[in-house]
C-alpha cells in the first residue's frame, strides 16, 4: 500500500474529516456535521457530503498507485437518500468497483448515526503515470 494515502490534504482538516481506516480495498472516515457545514434547511450541505466522498475516493486511489503516479477525479455522481442533521456524524465507507491501470472507480456509502443510508457516491479517478504532465 502506498503510505502517502494516510496523509490528508489541508481541506480534509478544514471539513473535519477523520480517516479511521486505510487499506487498498477500503477507506473509512467520519465527519461531525457542524453548523458551518449546513445548508438552508439546517442539515449537512450536499456539497460537503460530496467533498467527503471525493476525498475518500482520492485517498483510496493513492493507496493503490504505483510509485510516482498521481490521480485526479474525472467523474463523480451522487445519489442522496436522507439528510444528516446538525450534531450527527457522517460515516463514510469507500470500496472499489474497478481498479485498473488507467482508471479506478470507487463507491462511497455515507450513513448517519442511526445507520440510515444517506448517499451513495460513485467516482472515477484517472491514474496519471510518473513523469506525465497534467
Amino acid at each position: 500500500m502506498n503510505r502517502d494515502a494516510e496523509l490528508q490534504p489541508p481541506f480534509a482538516a478544514l471539513m473535519g474529516m477523520k480517516i479511521t481506516h486505510v487499506s487498498p480495498d477500503k477507506i473509512t472516515a467520519e465527519m461531525l456535521v457542524r453548523d458551518d457545514l449546513e445548508n438552508r434547511l439546517g442539515v449537512l450541505h450536499g456539497g460537503a457530503l460530496m467533498a467527503l466522498a471525493d476525498n475518500l475516493g482520492g485517498t483510496a486511489t493513492v493507496a493503490n498507485l504505483p510509485d510516482g503516479a498521481r490521480t485526479a477525479t474525472i467523474e463523480s455522481k451522487t445519489n442522496f437518500f436522507a439528510p444528516i442533521p446538525i450534531g450527527d456524524t457522517a460515516h463514510a465507507e469507500c470500496t472499489p468497483l474497478h481498479k485498473g491501470r488507467s482508471t479506478m472507480v470507487w463507491q462511497t456509502r455515507i450513513t448517519r448515526n442511526d445507520g440510515k443510508l444517506c448517499a451513495i457516491v460513485t467516482q472515477t479517478q484517472i491514474v496519471i503515470p510518473a513523469g506525465k504532465a497534467s
